[in-house]
């Protein structure tokens, strides 16, 4: 993002404002991902009804929970560097009126073969959090880009809870005016289909790509993009991308799958079992976001070494906490080690967020594509645990569990401090990484 004048970054975040250009983006940003989630999670807790309805098995369950993550790998690499040459405004709208389709669409599925390819398809809308992390560090000044870009990110995500809960709703208000469970699940995702072209309309009309305007009215062109390449060989950014792996790629497979394993393991109804997953989701009103917000605290204090150490410690209690979920022998056990690791894994993707922004300054978009690719590798991974006919759903949380932990012993020993170097941020401001 060179060359791109970026005056008059907010040094505060004024959360119940509006009156700025700023803050009217943070909030657009965290609502875009918002109704995204809506879409690309809007079937998940609906799967109980699908899986009868299409007669789908454990192992086609599996491949539906991998295409669900698996598009927006690619995607988020593109979108990353499609909001570096086009910008961020016009690469939310489009990617909401192109994610739009499938979505209304998927209704039309009649077999396993058709409904794999529209949640294939429906997948890329996962890319929006790169926009949502992009245009926020944009808006605000080095010192609180962790935070502003966690409590997006957080709300964006808080969709997923929101989704579990209120889809069975949307489903069951379909089924009382006198539809078929098998026309409900399909006509609910209509909802979800309107939800983004609304705003997508606000968000052409009520942001712009910098606080000093769009990158036309600015004079920036994508011919004047530079992409550092170079940031390739930085361990750090591989450390973040296993880290995000950990953290919000179980978050996207526990979307997934919650509703089916409480159905399954506790024997509750589809609406009980969206609630039990909704309240996991929920947990992102404010546990991404204080994860962000310690990390802006600790880098204050201990540097981007600080920022590292927290990070490790947010996985590895993560990690603990499924664990313990897996080996919950009760409802009431399961939900409150759930809520532990929610905790958890939500913090830690703030925290990685919280380092990512001073990973390479100049070319934000492409580390943020990166490690947030990761996030869904990391999703379609952990997929293939739940797929297998000869592992159970207890068994994929524990190796998953243990996966974690290690990663954070990586995530530990890396050095995220980059000696006594200080580079221009996007603000055009000096960020100092070292110590």
């Amino acid at each position: 993002m060179s060359g791109i004048p970026t005056a008059q970054p907010l040094q505060k975040i004024k959360i119940f404002s509006l009156g700025t250009l700023q803050m009217r983006t943070f909030h657009l940003t965290w609502l875009m991902f918002f109704v995204c989630f809506f879409g690309w999670f809007g079937l998940a807790p609906l799967m109980p009804t699908i899986r009868a309805d299409l007669g789908l098995s454990k192992a086609q369950v599996g491949n539906i929970i991998i295409a669900s993550v698996s598009g927006t790998i690619i995607a988020r690499l593109i979108i990353g560097k499609l909001c570096d040459s086009w910008g961020p405004r016009k690469t939310a709208v489009r990617l909401l009126l192109a994610g739009s389709i499938p979505v209304f669409l998927v209704g039309l599925s009649k077999d396993y073969t058709t409904f794999l390819l529209f949640r294939l398809a429906i997948s890329v809308i996962g890319a929006s959090f790169v926009v949502t992390q992009f245009h926020t560090s944009m808006m605000f000044a080095p010192g609180i880009k962790g935070t502003a870009n966690a409590i997006t990110g957080g709300w964006g995500n808080l969709g997923g809870g929101v989704t579990n809960m209120v889809m069975p709703l949307i489903f069951a208000a379909i089924v009382g005016f006198g539809y078929t469970k098998t026309e409900a699940w399909r006509y609910a995702m209509i909802v979800p289909g309107i939800m983004m072209l609304v705003v997508a309309h606000l968000y052409h009309r009520y942001t712009k790509d910098t606080p000093a305007g769009n990158y036309e009215e600015i004079g920036y062109t994508a011919g004047k993009a530079s992409t550092d390449w170079s940031v390739l060989a930085d361990w750090r950014l591989w450390a973040l991308t296993m880290a995000y792996a950990m953290c919000f790629g179980m978050e996207i497979t526990f979307d997934n799958i919650a509703s089916l394993h409480f159905v399954d393991s506790f024997h509750l109804s589809q609406s009980s079992a969206g609630f039990w997953a909704g309240v996991f989701g929920f947990m992102n009103l404010f546990a991404r976001a204080l994860g962000g917000i310690v990390s802006d605290k600790v880098g204050a204090r201990a540097g981007m070494k600080g920022k590292g150490r927290l990070l490790a410690l947010m996985l590895l209690l993560e990690g603990s906490g499924l664990l313990l979920f897996a080996q919950a022998g009760s409802l009431v056990l399961a939900i409150i080690a759930m809520l532990g690791f929610a905790l958890f894994l939500k913090m830690a993707n703030g925290a990685t967020y919280g380092i990512v922004p001073f990973v390479n300054e100049k070319n934000v978009g492409l580390v943020s594509g990166i490690v947030g690719a990761g996030g869904n590798l990391g999703g379609m991974l952990f997929g293939f645990l739940f797929k297998s006919e000869s592992i159970t759903y207890v068994q994929a949380f524990t190796y998953i569990g243990y996966v974690i932990i290690a990663v954070s012993a990586v995530v530990m020993f890396t050095s995220f401090a980059k000696s006594s170097v200080t580079q221009s941020a996007p603000t055009g401001r000096p960020v100092a990484l070292a110590e």
